[in-house]
């Protein structure tokens, strides 16, 4: 089940990613963060939201699809030479495409959470990570009464080995519901099966967070991590490139808890819903700190969630009944 919903996505990511790397060769320097200038990582957003709503709709066009961008922030003043550019980055991909067809594909992202099947996605997960020049996500799943069927990640920036920096970057993980986790070489027809690694391999009994402090209680992480038996540092990484990592058994643990700046943050459906089928296909498990499944029905926010525990399974547990034990 799910195949042709599984290919038009991998190569609706794909493209997607593609528009992003060459984004990011043409416009990030390696001080783009210190200037605060986000300009590469919004024309990436919009274009890539756009290829993706655009290729999904001509296949399933009765299906919704929940973005993060719409063209409203397009239209204030002063944005007018961001949507030149966005339009020029498509057109390399679709000539053809007009203005008014690319704003259209970028609004398609503005669906319904309600219906009983939709799609998900995050054109650049990881804003930070795209604009530094390390690990961002283009995620993309489609739900199905509240159930996560199909996701893909395109991790253009990820090594094929992360313990091997030198070798091939650029990888596209994908998962339909009871079929299995795969990953492969972005523009690659081989994808082999990945799966979680056990805690017994010492050299993967490591934990996942995220970079960026308003991201991750890093102290809190790292006290549950310590608690459970993982005393090696924490790999931080941006985007959910982390549920990739943890699926193929880089770590055994992936921990989202609250951050003590946003301790009421409520975390968006399309930052979650490709990587934890991804992980759970893969033999982890996933909930939020309380060990509730995460909510992909209710809204385009898990408000019914708080933190995402993310592990290969067996550890799962443990790490609830550690955070149980601290005010949260």
């Amino acid at each position: 089940m799910y195949q042709k919903e599984l290919e038009i996505a991998m190569n609706a990511v794909t493209k997607a990613a593609d528009l992003c790397v060459r984004i990011r060769a043409d416009m990030v320097t390696p001080d783009a963060l210190e200037k605060g200038d986000r300009s590469p990582v919004t024309i990436a957003d919009f274009g890539a939201q756009a290829i993706v709503c655009k290729l999904l709709s001509e296949v399933f066009p009765e299906d919704p699809i929940v973005g993060e961008e719409d063209t409203t922030d397009l239209e204030k003043p002063g944005n007018a030479a961001t949507l030149v550019k966005i339009i020029d980055y498509v057109q390399g991909f679709y000539p053809n495409a007009t203005e008014e067809d690319i704003c259209a594909w970028i609004d398609k992202g503005n669906g319904d959470v309600s219906k009983q099947r939709y799609w998900t996605v995050d054109p650049i997960d990881g804003t930070k990570g795209f604009l530094r020049n390390d690990q961002y996500a283009i995620a993309l799943a489609l739900v199905e009464n509240g159930e996560v069927k199909v996701g893909v990640l395109g991790c253009p920036a990820l090594p094929l080995n992360l313990d091997v920096p030198d070798s091939p970057k650029g990888v596209i993980f994908a998962a339909v519901r009871g079929e299995g986790s795969k990953m492969g070489l972005l523009h690659s027809d081989d994808l082999s099966p990945i799966h979680v690694v056990s805690e017994t391999n010492p050299d993967k009994l490591r934990f996942l967070e995220s970079v960026e402090a308003g991201h991750a209680n890093h102290a809190l992480n790292q006290a549950i991590a310590q608690a459970v038996g993982i005393v090696q540092p924490s790999l931080r990484m941006d985007s959910q490139a982390k549920y990739g990592a943890l699926a193929r058994g880089d770590a055994t643990l992936y921990l989202r808890l609250p951050s003590e700046k946003t301790p009421n943050y409520a975390e968006n459906i399309w930052d979650h819903a490709a990587g934890a089928i991804i992980a759970e296909e893969a033999g982890g498990r996933v909930s939020d700190m309380y060990g509730k499944p995460l909510d992909f029905s209710s809204d385009r926010k898990m408000y019914n969630n708080r933190g995402v525990i993310v592990s290969n399974g067996s550890l799962h547990q443990a790490v609830l009944n550690a955070i149980a034990k601290v005010a949260v």
